[in-house]
């Protein structure tokens, strides 16, 4: 079995204590199905080619730099060389700057999971010591360093043996909640409704276990190739018919299990004849 490779090796620190660490991959997409963009009449692959847009010619490599657009068609162009001496030189530290509690931080802002571990028997020890202080008072810390040419700040958590390390998004790269909410209508919910939806969550309580699942749109994929390979048709599965319901409180009742009550039918009129009977006279006393 390969080692798995670090995808950026450096130091941990606290204070006076550092040791040698790496971060490693936490998640990957490499797994997934992939395609390649083939000419149905070749069979052959197709080649992506960089174009001017007013133009319609080829543009080597070479001729490609980045452009800051300041105005309708007009760019201010950036050198591969400007770029780089204006990004932050790395000092490959991660120094743990603060120690917040473990759901201290809003999940919005987590972005990518890292693993972080030691990369050599000599530095276990003190990873092993900062791991320990970590998970004994139940908090993560807040670090800094350049990650792929960009300054990213982490929030790392003891995790099993090792450490878990996520970069964070900016809070301007957060949209605001209010452009999403604000037109959501506070209503008041109350009685049967609400005991019915405090019941449906009650009863799916659980603990989160990934291993349950399944990509279902991976997997329709995967047979989807094999059965081209094979040489067969793959049978059409028939979409779910939705249950219908005439309001909220069935659909809840229905999510439940409770029987939806009978519909209350109005009760006939009878019908009296279309002449009207004259009153009784009243008798002369």
């Amino acid at each position: 079995m390969v080692a798995p490779r670090a995808n950026w090796k450096g130091y941990l620190k606290v204070g006076e204590l550092s040791c040698q660490v790496g971060l490693y991959t936490a998640a990957s997409t490499s797994d997934r199905v992939s395609f390649h963009i083939i000419n149905r009449e070749t069979g052959h692959r197709v080649h992506r080619q960089m174009v001017d847009a007013d133009t319609g010619k080829p543009v080597d490599n070479e001729d490609i730099v980045k452009g800051y657009e300041v105005s309708s068609g007009e760019y201010v162009i950036l050198e591969p060389d400007e770029i780089k001496a204006a990004v932050p030189e790395s000092d490959k530290t991660l120094e743990l700057e603060t120690f917040i509690p473990c759901n201290g931080v809003d999940t919005i802002y987590l972005d990518r999971p890292y693993y972080l571990a030691p990369v050599d028997k000599p530095s276990a020890e003190i990873f092993g010591l900062i791991r320990m202080g970590l998970k004994e008072k139940n908090v993560a810390a807040l670090a800094r360093t350049v990650l792929f040419r960009r300054l990213r700040t982490l929030l790392i958590r003891p995790s099993e043996t090792g450490m878990v390390a996520s970069t964070l998004n900016y809070d301007y790269e957060v949209r605001p909640s209010k452009e999403i909410f604000s037109d959501i209508k506070d209503f008041k919910i109350e009685g049967e409704m609400l005991d019915l939806a405090r019941h449906i969550i009650d009863t799916k309580r659980g603990e989160f276990d990934p291993t349950e699942f399944d990509d279902r749109y991976e997997a329709a994929l995967a047979e989807l190739i094999r059965a081209k390979i094979e040489g067969r048709k793959l049978k059409k599965k028939p979409r779910p018919e939705p249950k219908k319901v005439s309001n909220l409180l069935d659909a809840l009742r229905q999510s439940a299990g409770a029987p939806t009550p009978p519909k209350k039918t109005a009760a006939k009129k009878k019908s009296t004849g279309s002449r009207k009977t004259a009153a009784p006279e009243r008798k002369a006393g």
